[in-house]
């Protein structure tokens, strides 16, 4: 049972402390006047003030609390490093049997595990849950058990008590970890991007000048080069092709650092082309030439130089060539000094009609073998005597001719092989029942090598894509894709296919024949094959960060198409191998924010904890004492820290009784100023 005097006073606080002022100046004025019944006066003042107040004892039932204290035990992936487990399991038994010799204390033990999506160690978050938990009037203390890489020390906890970190890990722990400063995001084709990087010695290291960095670019050879510690370097790349290139930087693991899982970092760059260089060269004028230029015009990535030869094919009246064009045509220029900047060259309906010498013609070839792209849309000249036919070109066309034109209504199909081609694969799925609009004219051609992945009337030729060197090239068999624009008879794909022709010429990864990618949402990876064999492709090869080898099935979704979902065992870089097809993806960060600083330091709780009076304790001296100290004290010392004892209670029943009744205060004011009176007539008389 507690007793407390309470007040209830009977007019505002204000008022009361105003006459309380008055009543003390009469009273220094009767002590000046020496008056004889000063005191009796005062005392009868009292009395009034005293009523006024309305004082009463309270009496409490009260019922005792014990003091929590909090442990928030890490138990992220960086606490998983070298003895830290073992002095994490010796530092829980320690406080648990520490606070548990505590009178009225109970302990609270919260774990903390990796934060979702590589959020890293969120310990002031789950400060915040714990204290959210408990009354904060009986947290008496709150220990954190860390190795004090802490990542959301923006959030602030609101500490109604002092916190105290236990640190793990040893003085005499180093590592070495690979910085990436600045990466770019994508990169142009052709040009050199610069990626910054450093490499960094942390902790007690042996302190090495340089070391070995090994770096690759998706499932090529690696390179290594040596390069100095503690410095910032720039680091220049050139991606190779367009779309997803994966860069892997790492430095080899050395004996005695902490770990590994920071030595290497992968960055994705995008390989996109600046500007596509296009020539477009147009024999003759035709409904379908505006189709090419339109098609190349309406793309503003697309640079297009577009010579059309005007002049009729059956007009003879001996104007030399030189002289039919008010602006010179710079054959030489284009097919000599410039052709290697060309990304595409197409030759549109065009013969040979002297305005191209042979030799140009030549370079053409030599242009393709060594990785450039050709486009032959043939007309009714492929089959004549000045066809391309009959130019050097003809030593890398896919086709022959036969000179005999097919001039008949026909729907263009795609073939067997067609269907599982990236060019024409899914083309036939939007199509209407009654099938694309119709073409009228086919030149009959007959193949020497290549795809034909369109065919016309009686399984005829009209689509063939080949290889050669390096390069590539595509035979259209036919000059009225046009009709396809204009809608006749419904249309047809004519954007979509001609958009897949040019990247799949242009070797843009995702219209490779044969293509393997990976792509990863978390930990979840979809691989998709691609591949326009009869046969289907043998299992996967997944080589896990840990070297582990997984064979992976993928089954048939389509033709020439397999896909599979895989849930990836843990973070880093996979390696895949499917027949001669090799690739690489990073699932999460190659080193997850976990180890990006694995050194254990406080540093970073060092405000937060100064402020609340607690204080940082390495475990590698020992288990410290918890020690009971007064609010707003230092609460943690050499070899121990401390809790603040709360003394909170619960009230089970509350009775309030009045002093005196007011009748009797008034009376004793009364009898106190009679007095007065009295004593001052005596002394009167």
């Amino acid at each position: 049972m507690t007793q407390t005097v309470i007040f209830d006073p009977l007019l505002p606080v204000a008022v009361l402390w105003a006459l309380t002022a008055l009543a003390a100046v009469l009273l220094g004025f009767g002590i000046w006047r020496r008056l004889a019944g000063w005191a009796l006066r005062a005392l009868a003042a009292g009395f009034l003030l005293v009523a006024l107040a309305g004082p009463s004892l309270q009496e409490e039932d009260r019922k005792t609390l014990s003091d929590i204290v909090i442990l928030v035990v890490d138990q992220s992936a960086s606490q998983a490093l070298a003895g830290r487990p073992e002095q994490i399991e010796a530092a829980v038994e320690g406080v648990k049997a520490k606070v548990a010799a505590l009178e009225n204390t109970e302990l609270r033990v919260v774990t903390l595990r990796d934060g979702a999506d590589n959020a890293g160690t969120l310990a002031m978050a789950a400060v915040a849950d714990a204290l959210a938990q408990e009354p904060r009037a009986r947290v008496a203390g709150v220990i954190l058990l860390s190795d004090g890489q802490v990542h959301d020390l923006g959030v602030a906890p609101g500490l109604p008590a002092p916190m105290s970190v236990l640190l793990t890990g040893k003085q005499a722990d180093w590592d070495r970890r690979l910085v990436i400063k600045s990466a770019p995001a994508f990169a142009i084709l052709g040009e050199k991007a610069v990626l910054t990087l450093r490499i960094d010695d942390q902790g007690a290291a042996p302190g090495a000048a340089s070391v070995d960095l090994t770096v690759a670019l998706d499932a090529e050879a690696p390179v290594t080069f040596t390069v100095p510690v503690g410095q910032d370097m720039d680091l220049p790349i050139e991606v190779p092709h367009a779309g997803m290139n994966v860069l892997q930087v790492s430095v080899a693991p050395q004996e005695g650092e902490l770990t590994d899982r920071n030595n290497m970092a992968v960055v994705q760059i995008n390989g996109v082309r600046d500007r596509l260089r296009v020539l477009l060269v147009s024999g003759e004028p035709h409904a379908g030439e505006r189709v090419w230029r339109n098609l190349l015009k309406s793309d503003p990535s697309v640079d297009l130089v577009h010579f059309t030869i005007l002049r009729p094919p059956e007009k003879q009246d001996g104007i030399p060539v030189s002289e039919l064009s008010l602006i010179a045509f710079p054959t030489k220029e284009l097919f000599i000094d410039k052709i290697k900047d060309f990304d595409l060259i197409i030759f549109d309906r065009y013969r040979m009609r002297g305005i191209l010498p042979l030799s140009y013609i030549d370079n053409v070839v030599q242009y393709v073998k060594n990785g450039g792209t050709v486009l032959v849309a043939a007309g009714p000249e492929f089959g004549e005597v000045d066809s391309l036919w009959r130019s050097p070109l003809a030593e890398i066309l896919p086709v022959e001719p036969t000179s005999q034109i097919i001039s008949e209504g026909f729907r263009p199909v795609v073939t067997e092989l067609g269907k599982r081609h990236p060019v024409t694969e899914g083309l036939t799925e939007a199509a209407p029942e009654a099938g694309w609009g119709r073409w009228f004219r086919l030149m009959e051609v007959t193949t020497r090598s290549g795809q034909v992945v369109m065919s016309g009337p009686g399984d005829r030729p009209l689509l063939v894509l080949d290889r050669v060197g390096e390069g590539r090239i595509a035979v259209l068999a036919s000059d009225q894709i046009w009709l396809w624009g204009r809608g006749y008879e419904g249309g047809g794909p004519q954007l979509e296919l001609l958009r897949r022709l040019a990247h799949w010429m242009l070797k843009e990864p995702d219209l490779e024949e044969e293509n393997l990618t990976a792509t990863a949402v978390g930990q979840a990876v979809t691989f998709t094959r691609r591949t326009i064999l009869d046969t289907p492709p043998g299992p996967l090869q997944s080589t896990g960060p840990d070297g582990a080898v997984v064979p992976l099935e993928l089954p048939q979704v389509g033709p020439g198409r397999f896909v599979a979902e895989w849930q990836a065992p843990s973070l880093g870089l996979y390696r895949l191998k499917q027949g001669e097809l090799e690739r690489v993806v990073a699932v999460g960060p190659s080193a997850p924010k976990e180890f990006e600083e694995a050194i254990a330091s406080g540093a970073g709780l060092t405000p937060l904890v100064a402020a609340s009076n607690g204080g940082i304790v390495r475990l590698e001296a020992g288990m410290p004492d918890i020690r009971q100290v007064r609010e707003g004290r230092p609460a943690a010392g050499r070899g121990w820290i401390g809790i603040v004892p709360r003394g909170a209670y619960e009230t089970g029943d509350i009775q309030v009784t009045e002093f005196l009744p007011a009748w009797l205060w008034l009376m004793l004011a009364a009898l106190s100023a009679v007095a007065a009176w009295a004593v001052e007539g005596r002394r009167r008389a």
